[in-house]
């Protein structure tokens, strides 16, 4: 997987969901058509979803950094664009849609290498010191969580062989060469409906997000940096083999996937800074923008 493309698709799921909040101002001012807006934000939706898609199957690497953070400066230039639009400025709608087009093509078009070697030593080892909890795959810089061994069923409270695990992976993380990566956590499912404990998990999303919590919690209790993280949740969209009746063992999982900042973390809280705007929000590091959710456990269900 490519370590910054991966990086800059998911700095891409970040800016789209920064531009939402503008939209209904947008549309009272008038400032572009409504078809055009209607397709700007369309365009949007789609880029979000392609990211989603690809993420998973994109290799980690380190090269072509210089290139991509100049894309990414692009893009925060196109926040500020859609900012000049709520205020009422003019703004080429088209060439927005052109450039991000454009964008995603070459992200997707680009190719790297794994991670430090001593890293993926490190974790390579881990993996195998427990290979009924963990896989590692090298060549996309991620490690990958059985729930059924990490979680009950229904639940996103850890087992003890767990904690022990993420405990040795949160010393990998604080290495030397690997502290200078993020860490991406990412929950799945089986396709089995949630029963039992509905009323803390709606759905699969809810379930898959709430467990990629739990991990990121527990890492960042055994001393990895709160503002490393990135969290997301598939739900039972990601599956890996096919969902049987009572779903597939392999489809319920976490993967933790290192890549490099596709912005570096800023200091100063929100409530302090007093940050209200796109381009204020996106300097702010992601441990200020999202509090952690407390994982607590469930009784198993499915």
């Amino acid at each position: 997987m490519n370590a910054m493309d991966a990086s800059l698709r998911t700095a891409k799921l970040i800016v789209p969901i920064m531009l939402w909040g503008v939209s209904a101002s947008l549309i009272t001012v008038g400032c572009v058509p409504q078809e055009k807006y209607n397709d700007l934000e369309l365009a949007y939706r789609s880029q979000q979803q392609q990211l989603l898609r690809t993420q998973g199957d994109l290799e980690t690497t380190r090269a072509n950094e210089s290139q991509l953070r100049s894309q990414l400066a692009q893009a925060a230039g196109d926040l500020s664009s859609l900012e000049a639009l709520r205020n009422g400025q003019s703004v080429d709608v088209d060439k927005l849609l052109a450039d991000y087009e454009a964008l995603l093509e070459k992200i997707g078009s680009m190719n790297g290498g794994p991670l430090p070697a001593g890293v993926n030593s490190a974790l390579a080892a881990l993996a195998a010191q427990y290979p009924d909890v963990l896989q590692f795959d090298e060549r996309r810089g991620m490690i990958r969580f059985a729930a059924d061994f990490t979680f009950d069923p229904g639940s996103v409270g850890l087992k003890q062989n767990a904690l022990s695990v993420l405990g040795q992976l949160a010393t990998i993380l604080n290495s030397p060469e690997a502290s200078s990566f993020e860490v991406v956590v990412v929950g799945h499912t089986d396709n089995v409906p949630i029963k039992k404990s509905i009323a803390q998990h709606p759905t699969n999303m809810h379930l898959s997000a709430h467990r990629a919590i739990a991990v990121r919690d527990e890492l960042a209790q055994d001393g990895v940096s709160a503002g490393r993280f990135l969290v997301a949740g598939y739900g039972e969209f990601r599956p890996v083999v096919a969902n049987g009746p009572t779903g597939a063992g392999q489809n319920r999982r976490v993967d933790v996937y290192l890549m490099p900042y596709f912005v570096q973390p800023g200091s100063g809280a929100l409530a302090e800074s007093g940050a209200t705007s796109p381009q204020a929000l996106h300097q702010l590091a992601p441990a200020q923008l999202a509090a952690p959710v407390q994982a607590t456990n469930e009784e198993p269900t499915k």
